[in-house]
């Protein structure tokens, strides 16, 4: 089966919107995850198993979520001092890398 140029041009248009709009993002790296997250783990413990119960555990938490509340940090629409501070550097690649190791640790 073979795709004419215009249903070709098509898939290509819709694939750079989707990718430019944030719609599809990259997925995230557990292994980069866990180098930029050691920050994290001095407020919300090792691996994100907080014991302190000020700070939420991270572990095992959905990466869409932890993405979400750290895009909503960086932007100022959830205001937390120490967070927002926190998310301002970080890419979205950055928070990718972070949620998805996170989410990985399920298990103390």
């Amino acid at each position: 089966m073979t795709m004419s140029a215009k249903t070709i041009t098509g898939l290509l248009v819709m694939t750079t919107v989707l990718l430019t709009t944030g719609v599809v993002q990259a997925a995230g790296s557990i292994k980069d995850g866990k180098e930029k997250a050691r920050a994290c783990q001095v407020c919300h413990g090792k691996g994100g198993h907080s014991k302190n119960p000020t700070y939420p555990v991270l572990a095992g938490q959905h990466a869409k979520y932890i993405v979400k509340q750290l895009k909503a940090f960086r932007a100022g629409t959830r205001k937390d001092p120490i967070m927002n501070g926190m998310a301002a550097p970080l890419s979205d690649q950055d928070m990718a890398d972070i949620a998805a190791y996170f989410e990985s640790n399920r298990t103390p």
